[in-house]
């Protein structure tokens, strides 16, 4: 293998071991949430937009990270070769750079919350970091129980968006709680996807995943059902006129929901062809999020 190569081979693993395009799970409710406050009271501070934006990529790259030093304890990702761990053979360097984005993190929360002298922002992220926590770390690991699903909505979803509405409004919303339910499983969703090319891993450590328990066929069956919420739920929020008439835009995104359930109906029993299926996922996600705060922005603008 020329050098040339070996270099290639690198970027990929490091390429796949940060995963870039994963950050959409973080950027969405923080997009979406903004677009319904916006939508809303006509208002919007861009430097708390901006602020919570970079803090909770931060925050999402310490819940990564940890996740990865988290796994190696528990062998699970003994045989992944984009681990962090694995690529870096240094567990205590990625324990403490995560940490590092952790800090980091909170510290712009704590800014937004120093900005409105108030701290319930900051309360509500901090309960989104202590469910990031228990979701992998010990001695909970409540995603081996496979609690990952329910616990990623919660997260991602109403504590999220809770906390971007009221660093925009120091308010509530019934709206805003309506879009993140259907962001909220978008993000379950992406969780949900990334199961199917390790089944038998999991299994053997005794990780009782969602795949796992129902077994890779009939969870590939239940997909066309959570894509089909995700819809149901738009359109039904706007005949309801809980949103506005243009977040039927994020309809745009069903080309991908029919790709992924058809790449997972068709290979579950194949493993090794499903490692990327969770893009797939996350280009759901994203566009489905981006289309979904287009279409609280756009009667305004």
């Amino acid at each position: 293998m020329t050098t040339r190569t070996i270099e290639r081979v690198n970027r990929k693993l490091w390429y796949a071991a940060i995963k870039p395009p994963m950050y959409s799970v973080a950027i969405m409710p923080i997009w979406v949430g903004s677009a319904v406050a916006f939508a809303e009271t006509k208002a919007f501070n861009s430097s708390i937009f901006f602020t919570f934006l970079l803090s909770a990529i931060l925050i999402l790259a310490w819940e990564n990270f940890s996740n990865d030093v988290f796994d190696s304890e528990t062998g699970v990702d003994v045989n992944k070769a984009n681990s962090l761990v694995n690529i870096t053979r240094n567990k205590s360097l990625i324990f403490w750079i995560s940490n590092g984005c952790l800090a980091l993190g909170l510290l712009g929360i704590s800014a937004i919350a120093l900005q409105q002298q108030d701290l319930t922002v900051i309360g509500l992220i901090l309960l989104c970091c202590a469910i990031g926590y228990i979701y992998q770390g010990p001695p909970f690991r409540l995603s081996y129980q496979g609690l990952g699903e329910p616990l990623c909505f919660l997260a991602f979803g109403p504590l999220a968006f809770a906390a971007v509405y009221y660093s925009q409004t120091k308010a509530w919303s019934s709206t805003n709680f309506a879009a993140s339910i259907v962001v909220g499983i978008v993000t379950s969703l992406v969780l949900f996807c990334s199961h199917f090319n390790q089944v038998k891993e999991d299994a053997a450590i005794g990780k009782k995943s969602p795949v796992v328990r129902l077994g890779s066929k009939r969870a590939a069956a239940l997909l066309p059902w959570i894509c089909g919420s995700i819809y149901a739920l738009v359109g039904v929020g706007v005949l309801l006129k809980i949103f506005p008439f243009w977040a039927l835009l994020s309809m745009l995104s069903l080309p991908v929901a029919r790709r992924l359930c058809h790449v997972i109906g068709t290979q579950y029993d194949q493993p090794h062809k499903l490692t990327l299926c969770r893009l797939i996922a996350v280009e759901l996600h994203f566009w489905s999020g981006l289309l979904l705060g287009l279409g609280f922005f756009l009667p305004w603008v």
